[in-house]
């Protein structure tokens, strides 16, 4: 074996081995910052990128609404990746070796982001500030210990044992589908302070109705690459209950519902010209993913039906938005 005076050097004096060893990317890390990106900053990215189609939709005026939802995105995902960081090591291994090995950290920067929303909704006003809060209250609730722990505290008192809401089946799907569709539809309106009335009901309603239904989607598409990981601790997801091929049909027919819902905003003029378009096209890609749920890879699951929103917003820039 050649020693170290004879292998091949470079001009600065290191040897090739050496200098392809040092420069040479671990793909284990590569993984992890992928796997990192995809989780929180995409979902933080997506949020914003589906409140500015919402503004578009209703009409109102731009606002800081898209950052202040984007960052509460950002924190209540990175909280929720920590949390759950040791159950998810079977379905997300990446993700959760960053969640397990960076959770302080994560958590004082998702501390910070909802901080930060919290500072831009007091700019913007009461209906603002309670309209940010929301999905952190609801998160409490959904993938904490909080309830449970209650429970526990009044089950010897004749009380019920409370458990978490991520733990329900479909309550957990339509919880995380509600808050969402709560913070994109009103957060336009509250940080440009325009009510309701001014929009029309009609058209807020339609908007809400079609928010949550992609939301539930956007929701259980990822369950199918958990359905594993989730049957071993116990949690109902549609995958766990109804397999890859019940779950397309539900989820297709919850598509069905929010075209119905977006056709009728259309046939009455509650949302027009490009963001209707915008949403159609959007709309069609979810149903694309729906359609080939059950060959789409572990990753392309986690990100595709969100990916719906950036050819949505694509479409509406195309459209000279």
């Amino acid at each position: 074996m050649a020693n170290e005076r004879t292998r091949p050097s470079t001009p600065d004096g290191t040897t090739a081995g050496y200098r392809s060893q040092a420069t040479a990317p671990d793909p284990g890390r590569l993984r992890q910052l992928a796997a990192f990106a995809a989780g929180a900053p995409f979902a933080a990215l997506v949020a914003a990128v589906e409140v500015a189609l919402v503004t578009a939709a209703l009409g109102v005026p731009r606002s800081t609404a898209p950052v202040a939802v984007g960052l509460v995105a950002f924190a209540v995902y990175a909280a929720d990746h920590v949390a759950d960081a040791e159950a998810d090591a079977g379905s997300t291994p990446s993700r959760a070796r960053v969640a397990l090995r960076y959770g302080d950290q994560l958590m004082t920067v998702a501390a910070v982001c909802y901080g930060l929303a919290v500072a831009l909704a007091v700019g913007a006003g009461p209906a603002a500030l309670a309209l940010v809060l929301v999905p952190g209250a609801v998160w409490i609730g959904y993938a904490t210990d909080w309830l449970p722990t209650a429970g526990d505290l009044v089950a010897p008192l004749g009380g019920a044992s409370v458990p978490r809401l991520k733990d329900v089946f479909l309550l957990n799907s339509a919880a995380v589908a509600l808050a969402w569709a709560v913070a994109v539809v009103a957060a336009p309106l509250a940080f440009a302070g325009v009510p309701v009335g001014a929009v029309g009901t009609p058209t807020v309603g339609l908007l809400f109705g079609y928010v949550a239904l992609r939301s539930f989607v956007d929701v259980e598409v990822p369950n199918v690459r958990d359905v594993a990981a989730d049957a071993a601790r116990g949690v109902t997801t549609l995958p766990v209950a109804y397999g890859t091929a019940g779950t397309r049909r539900v989820l297709l027919g919850v598509d069905a519902v929010a075209a119905g819902l977006l056709g009728a905003a259309a046939a009455t003029g509650a949302v027009s010209g490009a963001p209707l378009v915008a949403l159609a096209v959007g709309l069609a890609v979810s149903v694309a993913v729906t359609a080939l749920v059950d060959r789409l890879g572990n990753a392309a699951l986690g990100v595709a039906p969100d990916c719906s929103y950036l050819v949505a917003a694509a479409a509406l820039l195309a459209l000279g938005w």
